[in-house]
């Protein structure tokens, strides 16, 4: 089912399979941010990551000597959300652990997303709450697909992507199983900007460690209409676009892909969030668009 919030200048659509967004609409220009989902390249359009981020080693983790197996990004993605709260510009969805998930994610949560708007701004917040009696093992993460072109005069190149801060960076590559290899490449050397090519990401996703950019916006200099994501609290940062598609995501996460040395054990995991029972932890993105 799909669930729309709205104020004066956005309205926002969102699936209750995955909470999963569908459309990012500015009113006031007419203009579509998110990417169509056309399953000619990637079917999807802003997936949530939960319980995990990225691919494990061997798509498999063991926690107190049993091995549960989980798909990339977690099971999250794929299944269906209730509504816990609703207005206006605001919505809010919830996933309770249940046989199905206990299965091969041996912990009882909460895990719930709201979606809120104030002016031309969409934020997107996570609530993980641990309703079990141990210490919960989590990793959640995003990935929204913006359009670009964003307006209808521009191609691709002509968008590049401005960092908040100045970035000194490498590039950690993803082995031919989506696992973090042990080293980096250059890629952002003394500069808060990285042009935008589909070639970028011939070999998979960029992920970086530790920017010290808490945004980073799509910008054209042949046009005002662009968007700025800010993602303050989230350690580790994705941007991926499936073979020359045009869109291209941009993905806070508090968590990552195993490495390829990664032994397997869940309390071992980089990355990992570990949450005590009866606690709460919450992450918030937001995408302001223009």
């Amino acid at each position: 089912m799909i669930y729309t919030i709205y104020n004066n200048e956005l309205s926002i659509a969102i699936a209750s399979k995955g909470a999963e967004l569908q459309s990012i609409i500015n009113k006031a220009f007419g203009i579509e941010y998110l990417w169509s989902g056309d399953a000619a390249y990637w079917a999807k359009k802003s997936p949530v990551l939960f319980p995990i981020v990225g691919g494990l080693k061997n798509n498999s983790y063991q926690h107190k000597g049993n091995i549960y197996q989980l798909p990339r990004h977690g099971f999250a993605r794929d299944m269906e959300f209730i509504v816990t709260a609703q207005g206006e510009d605001t919505v809010t969805f919830t996933l309770s652990s249940n046989e199905e998930t206990l299965a091969k994610y041996p912990f009882e949560f909460n895990f719930s997303l709201r979606y809120s708007l104030n002016k031309n701004k969409l934020s997107v917040t996570y609530i993980v709450e641990n309703t079990g009696l141990e210490t919960m093992l989590f990793s959640v993460g995003a990935h929204p697909a913006f359009k670009i072109p964003i307006a209808a005069e521009t191609n691709f190149e002509d968008y590049y992507l401005q960092f908040g801060n100045v970035e000194n960076k490498g590039r950690h590559p993803l082995s031919a199983d989506g696992l973090i290899e042990n080293f980096t490449t250059p890629l952002l050397e003394n500069t808060d900007r990285l042009g935008l090519t589909k070639s970028l990401f011939y070999n998979d996703a960029v992920v970086f460690k530790e920017l010290k950019s808490t945004d980073i916006s799509i910008i054209s200099s042949k046009t005002s209409h662009g968007l700025k994501l800010s993602f303050e609290g989230f350690p580790y940062m994705g941007i991926w676009n499936a073979k020359d598609a045009d869109f291209v995501c941009i993905e806070p996460w508090c968590g990552i892909a195993d490495s390829v040395t990664a032994s397997g054990n869940l309390e071992d995991k980089e990355g990992i969030n570990l949450l005590p029972c009866d606690q709460v932890f919450t992450r918030t993105w937001s995408a302001e668009l223009f």
